[in-house]
């Protein structure tokens, strides 16, 4: 059983996982685990409208997994931690892993049926 003073650790996880559930933050977060990038550069590569990209660079900034620095008019991003671009490595290898497991379910429901 949880002890109350675990609670407020698992409240802070789970408020860190909620930062990472939207796909326009991940995309963020993947293209500054490979290096710095300006907004203009991630604007294509995020694919959604600039408002909307600032929301979600805002969202990372709060929780303190990226950080901004102003150059004239532009303003390009970096991961606070490499730990950060670990996790994403991590969420793939899980990922790949549960839809290989459920391409074999489906492989041997479709072969029982014939």
């Amino acid at each position: 059983m949880a002890t109350d003073s675990s609670r407020p650790l698992y409240r802070m996880k789970a408020d860190f996982f909620k930062t990472l559930a939207h796909p326009a933050r991940i995309r963020v977060l993947e293209l500054l685990s490979e290096r710095e990038h300006a907004v203009s550069e991630m604007l294509p590569e995020v694919g959604i409208e600039p408002a909307n990209l600032s929301q979600q660079l805002s969202i990372l900034r709060r929780a303190g997994l990226i950080e901004g620095t102003r150059e004239g008019l532009s303003v390009s991003y970096t991961l606070t931690s490499p730990k950060v671009a670990d996790l994403l490595v991590v969420a793939r290898e899980i990922l790949t892993g549960v839809v290989a497991n459920q391409v074999e379910l489906l492989d041997g429901e479709s072969g029982s049926r014939t």
